[in-house]
């Protein structure tokens, strides 16, 4: 049967963008070992692409202290500034800024759904000065369900004025590969093998940003 034609790219923004997840992950490590020294990465690394609230249910799960997840959150915020640090220029990927601007020119449209909190995702593609490519950016904190629900694909595609079958997710987190193919999106899941995340899912798996235009390519050959 014959697939619709690409119409639109999304991107996720954490381990897609930016090269972020690592660093959030080992700060979050150090803060949650002060409250029970046995946890470990591996406890930790499910959280990797998820919302705030199911970041800190994973968190309270591994403290088992008796603290609920507010409170754990409350005290990692009044004690760790890590957003304020992080110079966000240095860990975008270098072949994002001519992958999206080739887009542009080859007339997709574009969005970045990403789970973080949207005055953060704003942030981020000011200070690499690609928010004016974008069509679209969509925060996991505006839906009640978050990745790996489809729900954020599904209203990025709304917005972009696109059925879900016509976009190409590029994602890297499990959550983030499961929410698109729910979705019933193409994805293009970049390989980062630090955290162990199936792409099982994906259509295509790709060492650098650059390779989406390959897949553009693979999906229009195979219509």
């Amino acid at each position: 049967m014959e697939q619709n034609r690409i119409k639109a790219v999304i991107f996720d923004m954490d381990g897609v963008l930016i090269d972020s997840e690592m660093l959030y992950l080992e700060d979050l490590l150090k803060f949650v070992r002060t409250k029970n020294p046995e946890v470990t990465l591996e406890d930790l690394v499910s959280v990797v692409g998820m919302t705030d609230r199911d970041t800190w249910e994973v968190v309270e799960r591994a403290v088992n202290n008796g603290q609920d997840w507010t409170s754990i959150r409350e005290d990692y915020r009044k004690q760790r500034q890590i957003y304020e640090t992080i110079d966000y220029r240095s860990i975008f990927r270098d072949e994002a800024r001519n992958l999206i601007l080739n887009l542009k020119k080859m007339g997709y449209r574009m969005a970045v759904a990403s789970s973080t909190k949207l005055p953060l995702v704003i942030r981020v593609l000011t200070e690499n000065e690609i928010i004016g490519y974008f069509d679209q950016v969509v925060s996991g904190n505006m839906f009640r369900r978050s990745k790996p629900d489809p729900e954020i694909y599904c209203y990025t595609a709304e917005k972009l004025g696109v059925d879900t079958s016509e976009c190409l997710v590029v994602e890297d987190s499990i959550v983030g590969i499961t929410a698109a193919s729910r979705a019933g999106m193409k994805i293009a899941a970049v390989i980062d093998d630090r955290f162990g995340f199936d792409r099982s899912l994906a259509d295509f798996e790709i060492e650098n940003l650059g390779e989406v235009l390959e897949c553009l390519k693979k999906l229009e050959a195979n219509r």
